[in-house]
């Protein structure tokens, strides 16, 4: 996706704290031409992918027979799905040439949930996951790693460009970014296979979600996620 002049913000302050050379780029993921500009400014650095987080992705909350626009629905199919995909097959090959990685997918815990008045996007995140487990364990013995973040709700702007500021889980309690991220990374430089980041409440829903039968997370999920349940509260 194209984002804000955030971006270049948080260049500069990448270059002023940890006096390194970053470069921000603002391509469109929905499209090809925006993973291919991602990609060419990559190889632009003439330096190698040590290690990348693919992380770009959003959702659109709704009732998808009647509540949803099906250009937004697979505007986050374009960007949670075929981005992944085409970037990781741009950048896992050289990785695996070099022996070398890890790379990192932000999948979520709705990956493991029927996504009541969000179809689209849990169902694109169960994709991620199991993409990640996937090339995991293709890439077993390659030198190259793969990790899965799955954070619960998180204090972003996710909720709101999604349209759901009226649901339960978009006025109610978030984690802290910096704390998912943090987690994330912690992960990723351990090779662990994926982690539950967040709050000790996201993380009892993972353990939930193990043991939950589909009906009851789906049930579970509309409770959090049905427009207008944030008057529930």
């Amino acid at each position: 996706m194209t984002e804000d002049a955030a971006v270049e913000q948080a260049a500069a302050g990448l270059r002023r704290d940890g006096g390194t050379s970053v470069v921000a780029v603002r391509a469109d993921l929905a499209t090809y031409q925006g993973v291919e500009q991602v990609y060419a400014s990559i190889l632009e650095t003439g330096r190698p992918v040590d290690a990348i987080a693919l992380n770009a992705g959003r959702g659109i909350g709704g009732d998808f027979t009647t509540g949803t626009d099906l250009d937004d629905e697979l505007n986050v199919i374009a960007v949670n799905v075929t981005s992944t995909v085409h970037l990781a097959k741009r950048v896992l090959p050289d990785m695996v040439d070099r022996a070398t990685g890890p790379v990192l997918f932000t999948s979520s815990i709705a990956s493991t949930m029927p996504g009541m008045y969000q179809a689209v996007h849990n169902a694109s995140k169960s994709f991620v996951q199991s993409f990640a487990e996937a090339l995991r364990a293709e890439l077993k013995g390659t030198g190259a790693t793969v990790s899965s973040l799955m954070p619960g709700p998180t204090d972003t702007n996710f909720f709101h460009r999604a349209e759901m500021d009226d649901t339960k889980v978009g006025a109610g309690p978030k984690d802290d970014p910096a704390l998912v991220a943090e987690q994330g990374f912690r992960a990723l430089m351990k090779d662990k296979q994926k982690v539950v980041a967040g709050s000790a409440r996201t993380r009892a829903q993972g353990v939930a979600g193990k043991v939950l039968p589909d009906k009851a997370k789906a049930e579970m999920h509309r409770r959090m996620a049905e427009p207008g349940s944030a008057s529930d509260q």
